[in-house]
């Protein structure tokens, strides 16, 4: 599966005819131990780089923003009950929603090397 970044620490990746959505291994670590997840509701219409959620740590509460447009089909509802789900495997098991969008903003994401090439200037 391809995934492709935002520069909110986002990642998408197309799953069918869905785009699964969450949260970067690189934002994981920097939020530390999350403790809650808010997730978006199922139905609900996201707007690229809009926020659609908050992701809780020991550290502190931060916006989850959407990766694409599109209306979410799909939360991940292990995170209720195993938020830390999104430390241990942010690229497979803590995933935060499936999104049904068009390319056009899958597209418009950095791609794996792109995302690794503007981390190099995240931490200086």
């Amino acid at each position: 599966m391809e995934i492709r970044y935002a520069k909110t620490h986002e990642w998408a990746g197309k799953d069918g005819d869905l785009y699964v959505c969450g949260l970067s291994e690189y934002a994981q670590d920097k939020v530390g131990d999350v403790v809650f997840v808010e997730l978006p509701e199922s139905g609900a219409e996201v707007e690229q780089n809009a926020p659609f959620g908050v992701i809780e740590s020991v550290k502190a509460a931060n916006d989850l923003f959407s990766p694409l447009n599109g209306v979410v089909a799909e939360i991940n509802s292990a995170l209720e009950d195993e938020p830390e789900l999104v430390n241990s495997s942010p690229l497979k098991d803590g995933w935060i929603c499936k999104i049904k969008s068009d390319d056009q903003s899958f597209s418009a994401l950095m791609s794996e090397d792109e995302y690794k090439e503007f981390l190099k200037g995240q931490d200086e």
